[in-house]
């Protein structure tokens, strides 16, 4: 208890404000985002998330996308655990030689139509682990990727924007 005390009065405080601005921005492209979601699905749209050997940070960005700031689901943009539920597949991270199989099997799975979503560096063309004698090459070699998100990793805001941009094609 003690050291979780001295921790904490060491540290201060670590939360941050929101600028008012963001929630604005996250609010208006969500909407934007929602409303563009009903009319091509009538429904949400379900994503299966894979990591075919990322460094991690493209899957804390997702994440931050699904904490109380951004809360993308609200938006109507849900995971699921399935391929078989998806609708699409995000793939993040280089395509390692020992998920090759898996990401491919993965997106056999899914149902029709089903598009993929690539997001980060990596995904597009291998980022720092490009040269790496375990890397396959990027995700577009290999499935076919209707959407790239840039970025290293890309920020939550970078996503939604994205998904509304290729929405809105």
């Amino acid at each position: 208890m003690m050291y979780i005390l001295k921790s904490r009065i060491l540290k201060g405080v670590v939360t941050r404000h929101i600028d008012p601005k963001l929630s604005g921005e996250i609010e208006s492209a969500g909407l934007e985002l929602k409303s563009l979601i009903r009319k091509k699905f009538a429904r949400s749209l379900y994503i299966r998330e894979v990591d075919t050997g990322s460094c991690g940070a493209c899957e804390s960005e997702i994440i931050s996308a699904n904490n109380p700031i951004y809360d993308i689901q609200r938006f109507g943009i849900n995971f699921v655990a399935s391929p078989r539920h998806a609708d699409a597949l995000l793939v993040t991270g280089p395509v390692s030689k020992n998920m090759l199989v898996a990401l491919k099997k993965t997106f056999e799975a899914m149902p029709e139509p089903k598009f993929v979503i690539t997001l980060g560096d990596c995904a597009l063309n291998g980022g720092i682990f490009k040269d790496s004698y375990y890397i396959e090459g990027p995700v577009k070699d290999i499935l076919p990727a209707a959407l790239h998100i840039p970025g290293c990793p890309p920020t939550p805001m970078a996503i939604i924007k994205a998904l509304l941009a290729f929405l809105k094609k």
